[in-house]
């Protein structure tokens, strides 16, 4: 493994790579959509990591495109 590696990890400390899902866990409101609240256990299949280890990329039944922050997520 290189330096240049990014190392995600989910709010267990679970290691999270791109295309792995990831399930809520706490509810949480979406800034910018209209007042939709993401329900704790809510399933993102088909995360994207980012530039930034604490943030993740997905899809949600009623959002695309969400920026997650990975405190808030565990893998499932």
């Amino acid at each position: 493994m290189s330096e240049e590696e990014l190392i995600v990890k989910d709010a267990n400390g679970t290691r999270l790579n791109n295309g792995d899902s990831v399930s809520l866990i706490k509810d949480l409101k979406v800034k910018g959509s209209g007042g939709v609240t993401l329900k704790r256990g809510s399933v993102a299949k088909n995360i994207r990591l980012t530039d930034d280890p604490d943030e993740i990329e997905c899809n949600v039944d009623k959002v695309r495109g969400l920026v997650l922050r990975t405190e808030f997520v565990k893998k499932t």
